[in-house]
């Protein structure tokens, strides 16, 4: 498979943290954590990523309850994935992102912002479960 950049995305009303990594490296680094104020602002924000980075998939976070069930939450981050395909034509995959954000605090210490952190985490799993995918 030839290289693949890929982005990943930990949403939040508020708060996006973004992520980068590769399917050569199979790492996943934090990126930014992006502050819109308005929707508009958000894609904005986006597609400059996009156009920075040039990935070949977008990786966004989907924070289920404890017992794997969707919440509120789920269906927001189901609905921004849904938004970055139709806006940017991006193959979109939603990785279950239980425990990514306690999971980067514990790597940042925890009064560090997490956001972009958590979504090094959810990108991190998305690149280590490949080697099962094939």
């Amino acid at each position: 498979m030839p290289e693949q950049v890929l982005l990943g995305f930990d949403f939040g009303q508020k708060k996006i943290g973004v992520a980068v990594g590769n399917t050569l490296t199979r790492q996943a680094r934090p990126l930014t954590i992006l502050l819109p104020k308005t929707r508009e602002e958000r894609f904005k924000q986006i597609a400059a990523l996009l156009e920075e980075w040039q990935p070949e998939r977008l990786i966004v976070g989907l924070p289920l309850t404890i017992e794997g069930l969707e919440q509120d939450a789920s269906r927001a981050s189901r609905r921004f994935a849904n938004q970055l395909n139709g806006r940017f034509g991006k193959d979109v995959q939603l990785v279950d992102e239980r425990g990514s954000s306690l999971e980067a605090q514990a790597l940042l210490g925890s009064h560090a912002p997490d956001d972009a952190m958590a979504a090094a985490v959810i990108l991190q799993r998305y690149l280590d479960a490949l080697d099962s995918l094939k």
